[in-house]
């Protein structure tokens, strides 16, 4: 439980979480392999999906795993460090959010940052190994049967939760703030990709492997 005593604490680690969430890892890696800026062709979406439209598997590679574990190392920490300092389950699903808002909003960007797919796998990584694989299965299994790597994503956002809730007691011990903080980054990631929802529902949204119709990410 938060109290006043480590709520300046608490307010330190959301700060750092949010920093570490911005680090933009397609601009970075980009810049570092002499690419072209992931912002100025495809989506713009300054993320794995769109560094891979250069045909530079590693720097797309590096860029999910730097995506990723940016999400993992900011809950990892409090998971780690947090309870001997009396920072519990309000404050690791707080830094879950932190971090993730961080990718989709970062400073270093002009708050304009990627979809958050890859950082959102990091934070369930974080907070149980277990559900990160049943969620990334899930992403796995939609995206070979319909080759559509959006909607592959929001079924996992979907899922992620629920995992979370009915493997409580089972695999892991679901906290209630944790649980809401898993919901609420499956809302946001939803909502993020509103453009490829209206691309699924009208046809034109491009499948993995193909083609695309309009440029997405």
């Amino acid at each position: 439980m938060t109290t006043t005593d480590t709520l300046p604490l608490l307010l330190l680690v959301l700060a750092a979480a949010y920093l570490v969430g911005s680090v933009p890892f397609a601009v970075v890696v980009s810049r570092l392999m002499g690419l072209q800026d992931p912002r100025s062709y495809g989506s713009g979406n300054p993320g794995a999906t769109n560094v891979l439209r250069t045909g530079n598997k590693l720097a797309a590679a590096l860029t999910l795993v730097g995506d990723a574990a940016k999400g993992w190392l900011a809950v990892w920490a409090v998971e780690t460090w947090g309870p001997a300092h009396g920072l519990g389950s309000v404050a690791l699903a707080l830094t879950a959010l932190a971090v993730f808002l961080g990718h989709l909003y970062p400073v270093f960007l002009r708050f304009k940052g990627g979809k958050g797919v890859a950082t959102a796998l990091g934070v369930l990584l974080a907070i149980q190994p277990w559900l990160a694989l049943a969620t990334a299965l899930t992403w796995l299994v939609v995206a070979v049967c319909f080759r559509y790597s959006s909607l592959a994503a929001l079924v996992a956002a979907l899922f992620a939760p629920v995992y979370y809730l009915f493997g409580s007691g089972i695999v892991w011990y679901a906290a209630r703030p944790v649980a809401a903080a898993i919901a609420v980054i499956g809302l946001l990631l939803i909502w993020r990709h509103r453009g490829n929802i209206s691309r699924l529902m009208d046809g034109t949204e491009g499948r993995i492997g193909g083609k695309k119709k309009d440029p997405q990410g």
